[in-house]
């Protein structure tokens, strides 16, 4: 049938709307999840086989805790977004020079491997000796992207959650004085150069350490509010939320209240210890994945990026929880049913 003038320009309008809802769904929907790729065990799958278990369950980004090459050459070509971990033990070195590591590491995957960021250590304490060597490590990387034209990579560090010395309500957040002076410089290199904190918030760890919070306050389970920020006003419903904003007020205090937050681990182990059972962790991780798709109540609008941890049990971690935080079984199947669309 021939359309009129008139018909057809309806016919695009609508076209166009419809593409315009689809778009805003798409963005409101990606929850932004990814999954942290640990590998310490003796029983876990090849790399290659992996990053076929990320593709076929629908992962699209990764976070690993060193730079394996077997790991990186089995992410090429696979478009899984890449947090790179440099390690703990190499921040000494790489605080002179960093261009080495960037040469081996980086730049024979850059055209390959979609890497979403690198993270210059993960959870150093302020006591930790390394601490010194965190800033002028990570000033170090951005130099040496810089300089192979592979500037378009954030360059970070990943903290962990107890660097906060006041954490309730949310609105009061603020880092330790032990912490401030270590973390402070971190966060104005990061905002100078656009790079998001990244922050491990494990509500697991805060439930089992404080007696006083319901686990339905954790587990995303409460039927209504459970705390209301007398600062604000804002109302939590769950513990996740209530982390994530208290590490946005201390990021605001220091100076960084536009600074882009991501959480860089969050699970709920299957066994080893208090309320550590395959429910509760199946719990917790489907709502998360659900949550996160529309931020925080002080940073609404989401989607918040996080990553949960982790892909699969390591066995060769401390014993207990630490080593019952995996998703999947060695073999490739969930430990519990799951959807990461």
């Amino acid at each position: 049938m021939v359309k009129t003038p008139s018909v057809a320009a309806g016919a695009a309008a609508a076209v166009a709307m419809l593409l315009v809802l689809v778009m805003a769904f798409t963005q409101t929907a990606d929850a932004k999840i990814g999954v942290c790729y640990g590998r310490n065990g003796n029983n876990l799958p090849s790399e290659k086989q992996v990053v076929s278990l990320y593709q076929s369950n629908g992962i699209g980004r990764m976070r690993i805790y060193d730079p394996d090459q077997a790991a990186l050459q089995a992410l090429r070509g696979s478009n899984i977004e890449l947090i790179l971990d440099l390690p703990n033990g190499s921040l000494k070195s790489l605080a002179s020079d960093a261009s080495q590591w960037v040469q081996t590491n980086v730049v024979p995957f850059a055209s390959v491997v979609n890497f979403r960021c690198i993270s210059v250590g993960n959870e150093v304490e302020p006591s930790d000796p390394n601490a010194q060597y965190v800033l002028p490590a990570m000033q170090k990387v951005r130099t040496a992207l810089n300089a192979v034209n592979l500037g378009r990579i954030p360059v970070s560090t990943a903290i962990k959650f107890d660097l906060l010395g006041n954490s309730y309500p949310p609105s009061a957040g603020s880092f330790s004085s032990s912490a401030a002076s270590y973390i402070t410089p971190i966060i104005n290199f990061l905002k100078s150069n656009g790079a998001p904190l990244l922050v491990n918030i494990y509500p697991y760890f805060s439930y089992v350490g404080n007696p006083t919070i319901n686990i339905n306050y954790a587990l995303f389970t409460s039927p209504g509010t459970v705390v209301t920020d007398t600062g604000n006003g804002l109302k939590y419903q769950n513990l996740f939320d209530a982390m994530v904003d208290s590490v946005y007020a201390a990021v605001a205090r220091v100076g960084a209240p536009n600074l882009a937050v991501v959480v860089s681990e969050s699970g709920w182990p299957s066994d080893g210890g208090t309320a550590a059972t395959t429910d509760n962790a199946a719990t917790y991780i489907k709502n998360l994945i659900n949550h996160v798709k529309g931020g925080t109540p002080r940073k609404q609008g989401g989607p918040l990026e996080t990553y949960l941890f982790a892909m699969f049990d390591e066995n060769q971690k401390a014993a207990g929880v630490e080593q019952h935080f995996g998703l999947f079984h060695p073999n490739g199947q969930p430990k519990y049913q799951i959807s990461f669309n």
